[in-house]
């Protein structure tokens, strides 16, 4: 049984969770690569501690957590498949990372509008990216989804747009806002390449297939920076995070920023109140201040 069989069939993992277990191990597939070591038999402690140590130099603790992990079930499997001599997930230590220890990565309104502002709606690439950032900024939605949209999706009848592909592994649709709506009119029209696929966001380079999800964050990440926007991180999740601060700051509960998002998890909304607690932590230090 290959590794991601055992992940889907028996660990019962999604295939947004296993695509993201493969992403990693390419990574540590490159640096085994690197070292010319022959086949899994030649990974010793030595090897993993050097592996996550350069991982250290770009990686934030989550991110580290996340590598941590799906290198102790990739070598739970080898040494389940007989394929090494000796269990060495116990020697993976990570980082602690604690819940709600950081803050959710939004950026003001202001800055919303000039990155959507900003791009060049002339061409088609500037019409695609400014639906796709639409979708982010509108809905809050992941790269992932915005990927995964397709045209069937668009309900022009009814002013719907229906997500299909959600993390949490339902389904939701939102009524079609005029600026989304004109936004995607727009590229449909004079943006998406000839195709027979029928994936909503395309490829602007033939054979246009279609966009990943990787495209939709580096699109998003360009367009923060040509806007000359500074936050830690941009990207895709940049303007979803704007998006729920947006609900928080109209004083949405939880609950219901958490339905709107496609929280599978009530814990996933938290951040967001810690949001709210610092913004008011501020106004009591300034409060304190005038007062001195």
């Amino acid at each position: 049984m290959s590794l991601f069989s055992f992940l889907q069939d028996e660990r019962a993992l999604s295939l947004t969770t296993v695509e993201g277990y493969a992403a990693q191990l390419r990574s540590f597939e490159r640096y085994i690569a690197a070292q010319r070591l022959d086949g899994p038999h030649a990974i010793t402690p030595t090897v993993l501690d050097r592996f996550l140590a350069e991982r250290r130099t770009h990686l934030c603790a989550r991110s580290l957590v996340v590598t941590c992990a799906v290198l102790r079930a990739f070598l739970r499997y080898l040494y389940r498949e007989g394929l090494a001599t000796r269990d060495l997930s116990a020697v993976i230590e990570g980082p602690r990372a604690y819940r709600l220890s950081g803050i959710a990565r939004s950026i003001t309104a202001d800055h919303v509008h000039r990155t959507l502002r900003l791009i060049d709606r002339r061409s088609q690439v500037g019409k695609r990216d400014y639906a796709m950032l639409l979708l982010l900024v509108v809905y809050g939605l992941r790269a992932r989804e915005v990927a995964a949209v397709m045209l069937d999706d668009l309900d022009w009848h009814t002013s719907a747009l229906h997500v299909r592909a959600r993390k949490a592994g339902h389904e939701t649709t939102y009524p079609l806002a005029v600026e989304v709506g004109e936004g995607l009119l727009d590229y449909l029209q004079h943006g998406r390449p000839q195709s027979a696929d029928r994936h909503l966001f395309l490829r602007m380079v033939a054979p246009h297939g279609a966009v990943t999800y990787r495209i939709v964050a580096d699109r998003a990440t360009y367009a923060l920076r040509q806007a000359g926007v500074t936050v830690a991180r941009p990207g895709s999740h940049t303007l979803r995070h704007s998006c729920a601060q947006r609900l928080v700051d109209a004083e949405f509960s939880l609950k219901v920023i958490g339905d709107y998002l496609g929280h599978r998890q009530a814990s996933s909304t938290r951040i967001y109140s810690k949001v709210d607690l610092e913004a008011l932590r501020d106004v009591a230090l300034g409060e304190g201040e005038a007062l001195a």
